[in-house]
């Protein structure tokens, strides 16, 4: 933070500075049904998007980001539409999501860093939370937490057109340090879980396949709609009223309904139906893994995550796959699942920091011969965890 602080001053001639450390996130268990009212889970990382701000009082948004070469330049009053594939489409969005509810007449000058790695652990819900953040202190805006979690699920949803629920958000949001946020999506209740006192240490290992192509140019968009299809196929089966298909979700459809006609569905919307309910038994059970602080159940729950989300799913790449056959082999790691949408970007594990060594050896071994076209790109981390989203102040 104080290497940016430094270049804000240095470009913009900045005072009273402040900052933001806007956290990755990855969902444990929970895989791919917040979007369909699901039960799912998140933690916060130690790893993060920083940003440092000052005040623009002439309206102006200024912002330089560390890991692309453009500046976003625009006006509060006239901000641009989306281009796709721009990082400056976040504080665009983060603009009109505010201005939807409140008079925003000041912008600010940005200096904004964390690109690490990027596929699979939400920088954008992060980037934009830090760029929501900002423009509420400047312009004395207090929003609650779920609050700021909605501003900033609109930005991705309503502005960008991803058809994504609220885990990334909520995730960047609630957590909290060595606990686990539960977050139930059709109601938006959420619940921060302790850790066992008793649990051994542990560490996520996040293993970055080397792509990082953006969702919108992936199948993500047409699983939600198997999903909502197959909701509203069991509705159809069950002879109940049928909702608009836009409101369907598999949550407001009881698993003795799905039991009762999943010979009905055809082959791809069984399969999702599938992967829904079992991935709620898993997150029920998980939960009560950790409380326990039992990380070897935990992680076994995280691999049938992972095996249900290639398998029932469909996601993944083959890439990605490698990494987590070979991540569930490996010694020291309790269980491991894809990360995010599970298109590209990253493998997570749950693991025992003692087995940092043979974990990297085990990725080395396997990961670069059997996908050379990444050898040169591909990245481990370990990540410890961390608070949610957070305003950072300077020390005179």
């Amino acid at each position: 933070m104080i290497e940016l602080r430094s270049k804000l001053i240095e470009k913009y001639h900045a005072i009273g500075i402040q900052g933001v450390v806007s956290p990755l996130r990855i969902c444990p268990l929970g895989a791919h049904v917040d979007h369909q009212g699901g039960l799912v889970t998140g933690v916060a990382l130690n790893s993060s998007v920083n940003l440092v701000y000052s005040t623009n009082k002439d309206g102006y948004i200024k912002i330089q980001s560390m890991d692309f070469p453009d500046e976003e330049y625009f006006h509060v009053d006239d901000v641009p539409n989306v281009v796709p594939g721009s990082w400056g489409n976040y504080i665009r969005g983060a603009v009109l999501s505010l201005k939807r509810d409140y008079i925003i007449k000041k912008g600010i000058n940005a200096i904004i860093s964390g690109k690490l790695p990027i596929g699979g652990l939400s920088s954008s819900a992060a980037v934009t939370t830090a760029y929501l953040m900002a423009l509420c202190d400047v312009n004395n805006i207090t929003l609650e937490k779920m609050d700021l979690v909605y501003y900033s699920h609109w930005v991705e949803t309503d502005y960008i057109g991803l058809k994504n629920g609220i885990l990334d958000q909520a995730s960047n949001i609630l957590s909290q340090k060595n606990k686990l946020m539960v977050m139930d999506c059709l109601t938006d209740q959420y619940q921060i879980i302790e850790l066992h006192p008793s649990t051994p240490t542990f560490e996520f290992v996040i293993v970055y396949s080397g792509i990082s192509t953006a969702l919108m140019g992936t199948d993500y968009n047409n699983r939600v709609d198997e999903c909502k299809v197959a909701s509203w196929l069991l509705n159809e089966l069950n002879q109940e009223p049928l909702p608009n298909l836009k409101q369907a979700k598999l949550r407001n459809v009881s698993k003795e309904v799905f039991l009762k006609y999943r010979e009905n569905l055809p082959g791809r919307f069984a399969r999702r139906a599938a992967h829904f309910y079992s991935e709620q038994e898993r997150v029920i059970k998980g939960i009560e893994a950790w409380k326990q602080g039992d990380l070897v159940t935990f992680g076994a729950l995280m691999n049938a995550s992972g095996d249900s989300s290639v398998h029932q799913y469909e996601s993944g790449c083959p890439e990605l796959i490698t990494i987590f056959e070979t991540l569930k082999q490996t010694p020291g790691v309790y269980g491991a699942r894809f990360s995010g949408a599970g298109y590209r970007g990253c493998c997570i594990g749950l693991i025992d920091p003692a087995f940092k060594e043979e974990i990297i050896a085990s990725i080395d071994q396997v990961y670069p011969i059997k996908h050379p076209n990444y050898k040169d790109v591909y990245k481990i981390h370990f990540s410890a965890q961390d608070d949610g989203a957070r305003y950072y102040t300077f020390k005179e």
